[in-house]
């Protein structure tokens, strides 16, 4: 089998963010294939930009085992499959007066960058099928978390409401898995504001929806478990709620629970955040380190560049390795004899 994204970059990712690209991709490959798990965080727009392309398919073949996503990335995930049709397209965006934007809105579009979410295919049909749910639960007095309604209606949605390829939607992929999740600030999305005029207009009960804090608590469970054996590593893409809130959980455990707990096996974020004060988006990994997030001995990687670019191709180069584990093993030992010998000059 032939492995074409790995040997391109094996090949070609020499220096700077590309050797980044590359020894994140290397490593990422050791964890997983000696039975480490990997725990992914998501922040940004990337289910509007299709990452489910790779990330579905990486979730189903073993290669993620854990999500934070923002509220926007998980519904996002759910419109591309329910309305990619309905999907407009702005490549020339960068030139867009206020007066082609205020256009854009009288077509009931919402513009993210290039692309836009179509309001009555996207929004306004969920809207149907999740405010039932909502108050179904008011009635019954039930409390799930937020993902947990998403997962639910995802794997109820007949195949003729999909406008999208079902095997490129990620929220799909981690429901069938019944994959660990936390949505920290789930309030601010589309959704969470639609939730909270339902709760406003007396429709539906806050209480049905559980918290952030009962998010921490349950991540302290699935963090044990995930951990245990070879460890579980820590993948980010770029910053804010979704990287800071689960990767707490490590120092959260030992100074909070005071308990004994392992920390994470690998760490890599994709980010165009320039480094700069207080910014958590752009901290450098050893930053974490004072912390106790990372130790010093923790594998550490930041690509300094485009997740929408980067991320796929080290999800497609992973599945390669994942569908032919003896070819990538070969190919990447290789590269490493290789790379020690011009150390070594």
């Amino acid at each position: 089998m032939s492995l074409p994204i790995l040997e391109f970059v094996t090949r070609n990712y020499k220096n700077f963010n590309s050797r980044q690209l590359r020894d994140a991709t290397y490593a990422y490959w050791d964890h997983v294939r000696s039975g480490g798990r990997m725990y992914w965080a998501v922040a940004g727009a990337m289910s509007s930009a299709q990452l489910g392309i790779t990330l579905a398919p990486a979730i189903r073949a073993g290669l993620v085992h854990g999500l934070s996503v923002t509220g926007a990335n998980l519904e996002e995930s759910l419109f591309r499959l329910v309305a990619h049709h309905s999907y407009k397209d702005f490549p020339e965006y960068r030139y867009f007066t206020k007066h082609d934007d205020t256009k854009i809105l009288e077509q009931r579009m919402r513009r993210v960058t290039d692309t836009s979410i179509p309001e009555d295919e996207a929004f306004r049909a969920v809207e149907k099928i999740l405010v039932p749910m909502w108050v179904e639960a008011t009635k019954k007095g039930e409390r799930r978390f937020w993902h947990e309604y998403f997962y639910d209606l995802v794997k109820r949605l007949p195949a003729k409401l999909h406008e999208g390829n079902k095997d490129d939607c990620w929220l799909l992929a981690a429901a069938e898995k019944n994959l660990p999740i936390v949505v920290p600030g789930h309030e601010d999305s589309t959704f969470g504001n639609i939730f909270a005029s339902h709760v406003k207009l007396g429709e539906c009960s806050a209480s049905i929806v559980k918290s952030g804090i009962e998010y921490m608590a349950q991540l302290y469970d699935d963090y044990r478990r995930l951990s245990q054996g070879k460890g579980i590593g820590f993948f980010q893409i770029g910053g804010g709620i979704a990287g800071d809130f689960p990767i707490c959980v490590v120092p959260s455990i030992k100074y909070d629970l005071q308990e004994k707990v392992r920390p994470w096996a690998y760490f890599c974020q994709i980010s165009d955040s320039t480094t700069s004060y207080g910014s958590y988006s752009g901290a450098t990994p050893n930053e974490k380190i004072t912390w106790d997030k990372l130790t010093e001995d923790t594998p550490m990687f930041v690509v300094e560049s485009d997740a929408t670019i980067v991320a796929p191709l080290m999800l497609q180069a992973l599945l390669e390795c994942q569908a032919d584990p003896k070819a990538a093993d070969a190919l990447i030992k290789q590269a490493r004899k290789h790379h020690a010998k011009s150390l070594a000059r």
